[in-house]
């Protein structure tokens, strides 16, 4: 048996909301405005209505997408749908209102307030949209990314939110896939292909996190959940995820006394964007 510990990987994917600040006013008016005579009603011109902003449509719920990495971690898109039958790398799993309405005020679309409820709305509205176990999607390279109109957009009256999954082909590229992915980790071929891989050791310098429909030799198969709404620290983290690790790993090994394991725990920056939990490692 031999054990590999590792502690404080980077997080898989952190959709980053970028501020965007603008400002618009008329100039003052002079201080002494000279009088201008009052024309006669036959002479008064037809007064020319306001421009008015063009309305902009709500995303569609299941629209597909064909995004890069970094198109997927902006906080605005103006990409158009595809065919979802044909090679994308987003789907829209869910499309709602923000809520930039306190206290009487509207907040700005890319104000802190409205960027957190997104990004705390979408992450909690991924595990029903793709089916499975709680533990199926931590054990999976399935992600969530979220998307708010842009400044303009906003002024025109659009107050949305638009919540999309991606599959991660590694650590910097999106997995093009054909077809839906609803529902698809209550199925074992869904759980199979959009499962957490790595091409050799966690700790090894050349791993890379993959898809284990792609080929792979370690496998993240289960996750230990930590204690507690603080972060622990890094030995708490290790010693939580040491021993749980080891026995399933045992129990999963071909030799209960000739196996390999390793575990991977969040640091405390991971901790805060939402990992409360060590994942264990085996070879497949």
């Amino acid at each position: 048996m031999t054990r590999r510990p590792l502690v404080g990987l980077l997080p898989l994917l952190v959709a980053v909301g970028v501020a965007l600040a603008g400002c618009s006013g008329d100039d003052p008016p002079p201080d002494d405005p000279t009088p201008s005579a009052t024309p006669s009603p036959s002479a008064t011109p037809t007064p020319t209505p306001p421009p008015t902003a063009e309305p902009v449509p709500e995303p569609a719920v299941d629209a597909c997408y064909d995004l890069d990495f970094d198109e997927a971690v902006s906080p605005t898109t103006d990409a158009e749908p595809v065919r979802c039958r044909r090679p994308h790398t987003s789907q829209t799993y869910q499309v709602g209102r923000v809520d930039n309405l306190v206290d009487g005020h509207l907040l700005a679309i890319d104000s802190q307030q409205v960027q957190d409820d997104v990004a705390g709305t979408c992450p909690d509205a991924l595990g029903d949209a793709v089916g499975g176990s709680p533990d199926d999607l931590r054990l999976s390279v399935l992600r969530p990314v979220w998307f708010t109109p842009t400044l303009e957009q906003a002024a025109a009256g659009a107050a949305w939110y638009r919540c999309d999954v991606v599959v991660l082909a590694d650590s910097e590229s999106l997995l093009p896939v054909r077809g839906p992915l609803d529902g698809v980790l209550d199925t074992d071929e869904g759980r199979e292909r959009f499962g957490m891989c790595g091409t050799a050791a966690p700790d090894a310098p050349d791993f890379e996190r993959v898809p284990c429909g792609e080929d792979h030799t370690w496998r993240a198969f289960s996750v230990i959940d930590l204690p507690g709404q603080r972060f622990p620290g890094p030995q708490a983290v290790a010693e939580a995820g040491d021993g749980p690790c080891e026995d399933a790993a045992a129990a999963v090994a071909d030799d209960p006394l000739d196996y390999e394991y390793a575990y991977e725990g969040p640091d405390a920056d991971q901790w805060e964007l939402g990992q409360r939990f060590v994942r264990c490692w085996a070879p497949d």
